[in-house]
């Protein structure tokens, strides 16, 4: 785990990490998406992470960390007041872990589990609906990772993977992705892709 001050700690915590100054964080040099330019100016909010509420911590980490290649960052345990974040009882412990992708300052996965006592969890469903929620993940190798997600317990696959074709931005050349989709072992869909030349 990386060392952090104390106040970039709480930052973190609070999921709203604060840019000293006027520069920018790093940018990734992953692939960009074909017609999509950096704006002009620096734009007022950056989108940090989202935190998914898990039932087992280590399934999760074997999708998120083993399969799909993110890395942990932070790794701890939190005692939640069941107010700022309504979900388990006031004084409960929970266990928080932080994943990162390329960019060191935005597009994070949170995963958080209840540990004492846990959130009771009934079967997730296998239709979506409105508020539910579609990670897209863009990878280096779509079908073998798709191969490994397969073999972590309380994944579902809703598509294997195929190719996706999108209308260019602009006028634009074709956007062609190879994707497969299916459920994280607490029912998040996934869309797991690579972008093609």
């Amino acid at each position: 785990m990386r060392w952090m001050t104390p106040a970039a700690a709480a930052a973190l915590l609070a999921g709203c990490a604060i840019n000293i100054g006027n520069e920018a964080p790093p940018a990734a040099s992953a692939p960009r998406a074909a017609g999509v330019d950096a704006p002009a100016e620096r734009l007022p909010t950056d989108v940090r992470r989202a935190t998914i509420i898990v039932r087992d911590m280590e399934k999760s980490l074997r999708l998120y960390r083993d399969v799909i290649g993110l890395e942990v960052n932070y790794d701890t345990t939190v005692t939640t007041s069941g107010v700022a974040l309504p979900a388990g009882e006031p004084g409960a412990t929970a266990r928080l872990v932080l994943l990162n992708a390329n960019d060191p300052w935005v597009g994070w996965i949170g995963l958080m589990e209840w540990t004492s006592p846990p959130i009771p969890a009934d079967d997730y469903p296998k239709r979506m609906g409105p508020g539910d929620v579609v990670l897209v993940l863009n990878t280096d190798d779509v079908e073998g990772r798709c191969a490994a997600a397969k073999k972590v317990p309380g994944v579902t696959f809703t598509a294997e993977p195929r190719l996706q074709v999108y209308p260019g931005r602009d006028g634009g050349a074709e956007i062609r992705v190879m994707g497969c989709n299916f459920f994280d072992p607490d029912g998040i869909l996934i869309e797991l892709n690579q972008i093609l030349d």
